[in-house]
């Protein structure tokens, strides 16, 4: 693919005697303690480049630094993601459109995004060296792209005016744009892995269609001559091509045992061809090409993550020789606190004093007031480590009235309300509940317990606002605690009107009502939550998400080109109509699919007659089960019979594509994450800022600080603290958040860390370019 085959660094630089880095800069003041705004902003970008695994070879002017800034800054990130959402979402309103929009309004808005992206580039192009731009294949990729879609609407705008036939072929080509810009890094380590596996997967190929066409000759000489007629009434297994064509469906088992039965109707003995194919192709072989996947996957994935780490410490050692001071004459060269600070001001601005004192005790293990390069080059890790802050605070009715709710009953209720049994019974309570919503509403006590239920919910949140400190209850992290509230105001609000108003048909109240008490039944996911190996799992597929994210948007890029070339192929082929006496409904609007097996299964909104319809489309053929109904049984039959027999080759293309390489890929990511995050325990970085912690006397007593689902929603800043303990605590308190990543990449490094080397610095070793303070960027295949 465009844009894929070259790395965002090149060749490592050739040393020269000033380091090969052009204008790189590493110690500008000469070790001197006096650093200047540069400087920081410098040091700040080297650390921000690592904690998020920006590998771009920029130059260090003061000015590229500043513009370096803002190509960065989240603002001009997401407005770049933005406007790649609206040039996606343009096939929404373009011929076949699902709402109809003038050609010109499109064009228009396609030509604001071309600006955009063009004004990116060219951001982008100021910011590094000129050669290092052009040897960038992925930027190339992206003038290709701009310019051929520019020639595209140019020459579909011209032929529109004409009055004559014309095809949007670039559209095609717009996913490209998110593989290949600078952000998508991850997308582009995913296609590395598809390009990377291609090889033996192609391999395997061979051997499985070379499997798939010796057991269709087998079968033409075994059933071609019998006779034998297919439940439509056509010759089975006469034609070859047909019958490799039906051998390939059944490896997706999506035709079985339909495929199998006119010969097993007439022998026994012949089901045993089919079952020793299916053994082979579909268990055999659909196994080998999972493991082939997921050796080179696992094999490249860790090469380009040791790269990966190199690229980040080698940063960090650029930041650290931009801060680095003398103390001593002869000593190590070291970075001070008061540096240190400022920089990790810069790249988190929104950490608290706190958060970061207790980053820099980590760091300055021996309290010296100042770090080495070892512990600097940590920061980047440090940094992607959550950790909660959590402020303790006294309930309101503490200070309001004391002798109240400081008494002995007070403390009672609160004992009541923190114990688990209190938990357990509501759980209880939500079960039965659960039954109640399921039997019939129309008796008066079912309907009528609905207000006892709602009042025993009250209760509960009543309660627990008195024990629990109302911002530490309504904190950002206490996702039950709104969902509850949500849920009982509306079942309360539904309730009051259901019963006051009587509606008739449709969409009525009483079903209003249904859906908020359904909603209110999944708490019971917290009793799943309750125990421990559902738990370990539900959070290690929590902590995994974000990484999944990355093989979602492969998906995307991939259904956006197969349905933009379907919907050139298809479109207008097939037709669905609402109105029940249209003609046309029986034969989804094609006179060739009259009578036909598609039509009769009511298949016709499968089609590709928009982007919409054209995704569904694509996800049932992921699913493979009825693929072959839906779109080509045989040759008179789907898509093939409304356009030709060819047709087959768009939807097996597809299937190899996504259902044979990229879902394995898929499955074998997630079990090397699922086996990291299963059973590796945290890395040595979080065991020392947890020590760290105790060590302060700052940590959250361990019942609290359970691994559950509910931590691994936790945000940054949280409250903690009931009334009748605030007191007794610390103001601030600290936790590592269940294992959290704020990065794939950091995912990544934990899957591999194991292989790392703590010390490998990717320095230079030439001696002067080490003195000056100027790095050449490490070989580097991971973009």
């Amino acid at each position: 693919m465009p844009g894929l085959q070259k790395t965002e660094e090149e060749e490592e630089e050739k040393k020269s005697p000033d380091g090969g880095a052009g204008k790189e800069r590493g110690a500008p003041n000469g070790g001197r303690p006096d650093k200047s705004k540069e400087d920081f902003d410098l040091a700040f970008i080297y650390v921000s480049d690592a904690q998020y695994n920006r590998n771009i070879f920029f130059d260090t002017s003061p000015q590229s630094v500043r513009l370096y800034i803002l190509y960065n800054h989240w603002v001009a990130q997401v407005l770049l993601y933005f406007f790649i959402l609206v040039d996606l979402s343009l096939a929404i309103f373009e011929e076949p459109a699902v709402v109809a929009t003038p050609i010109w309004a499109t064009m228009l808005v396609e030509l604001l995004c071309l600006l955009v992206f063009t004004v990116r580039l060219v951001h982008y192009a100021k910011v590094i060296p000129r050669d290092k731009f052009w040897k960038d294949a992925k930027n190339i990729c992206i003038i290709v792209i701009l310019m051929l879609t520019l020639v595209d609407i140019i020459i579909y705008g011209a032929l529109k005016a004409a009055d004559c036939y014309a095809v949007r072929w670039s559209r095609v080509l717009r996913p490209l744009l998110l593989v290949n810009v600078t952000e998508g890094r991850q997308l582009r380590r995913a296609f590395r892995s598809i390009r990377n596996a291609l090889p033996q997967i192609f391999y395997v190929f061979l051997l499985f269609m070379f499997s798939v066409l010796i057991f269709s000759l087998m079968a033409l000489k075994l059933l071609g001559k019998r006779g034998l007629k297919t439940t439509e009434g056509t010759p089975y297994f006469t034609n070859y091509m047909e019958i490799v064509f039906e051998l390939y469906v059944l490896v997706t088992t999506a035709n079985s045992p339909d495929v199998m039965m006119p010969a097993y109707n007439a022998s026994f003995v012949f089901a045993i061809f089919f079952i020793l194919y299916i053994l082979v192709n579909t268990y055999i072989f659909m196994s080998v090409f999972l493991a082939v996947v997921y050796n080179n996957y696992k094999k490249y994935l860790k090469e380009e993550v040791r790269q990966l780490v190199r690229a980040k410490r080698h940063k960090m050692v650029r930041a650290f020789a931009v801060l680095q001071e003398q103390r001593e004459e002869g000593a190590e060269p070291v970075v001070s606190q008061a540096n240190w600070n400022q920089v990790v001001r810069l790249v988190q601005p929104d950490i608290s004093n706190a958060h970061r004192e207790l980053l820099w005790s980590v760091s300055d293990h021996q309290t010296q007031g100042c770090i080495g390069k070892v512990e600097f080059v940590q920061l980047a890790d440090l940094l992607n480590i959550e950790v909660i802050t959590l402020k303790s605070r006294p309930h309101p009715l503490s200070k309001l009235c004391p002798s109240l709710y400081l008494s002995a009953p007070s403390r009672f209720i609160c004992w009541i309300v923190q114990h688990k049994a209190f938990v357990i019974v509501y759980d209880l309570i939500i079960l039965v509940n659960a039954v109640f919503i399921g039997l019939d509403e129309d008796n008066p006590i079912i309907a009528n317990s609905e207000w006892g239920f709602l009042t025993l919910y009250l209760l509960e949140i009543l309660l627990k606002l008195y024990v629990f400190e109302p911002r530490a209850f309504f904190s950002r992290n206490s996702f039950w605690n709104w969902f509850d509230t949500i849920i009982v105001v509306s079942a309360l609000v539904a309730t009051i009107i259901n019963s006051a108003v009587k509606t008739s048909g449709g969409f009525t109240s009483r079903q209003i009502l249904d859906i908020v008490f359904i909603l209110r039944v999944l708490r019971l996911i917290r009793v799943v939550d309750s125990i421990k190996r559902f738990r370990t799992i539900i959070n290690t597929l929590i902590r995994i998400g974000p990484a999944i994210l990355t093989f979602g948007q492969l998906i995307i890029v991939v259904y956006y080109i197969f349905a933009m070339v379907g919907m050139e192929l298809f479109k207008g082929k097939v037709k669905f109509s609402e109105d029940p006496s249209d003609p046309l409904r029986e034969s989804c609007g094609n006179a060739l699919l009259k009578g036909s097996v598609f039509a009769q299964l009511n298949y016709c909104k499968n089609n590709f007659n928009n982007v919409v319809s054209s995704f569904i489309l694509l996800v049932e053929l992921t699913v493979v089960n009825q693929w072959h109904d839906i779109l080509y049984l045989n040759a008179s039959d789907g898509f093939t019979a409304v356009t030709h027999v060819s047709a087959r080759i768009f939807f097996v293309l597809f299937h190899i594509m996504v259902v044979i390489i990229i879902i394995n890929i898929f499955v074998a990511f997630v079990l090397e994450a699922f086996f990291v995050e299963y059973s590796v325990d945290k890395s040595d970085l979080q065991t020392s800022l947890e020590k760290k912690i105790e060590e302060l006397e700052l940590a959250v007593a361990q019942a609290k600080v359970e691994d559950n689902l509910v931590n691994a929603m936790e945000t940054v800043d949280n409250d903690l603290g009931t009334g009748q303990s605030a007191n007794s605590k610390p103001t601030l308190m600290f936790k590592i958040a269940s294992k959290r990543y704020r990065t794939v990449d950091a995912l990544l490094q934990r899957m591999f860390e194991a292989d790392l080397d703590p010390e490998d610095f990717a320095e230079t070793d030439d001696p002067e370019a080490t003195t000056n303070g100027n790095f050449s960027n490490p070989t580097f295949s991971a973009a």
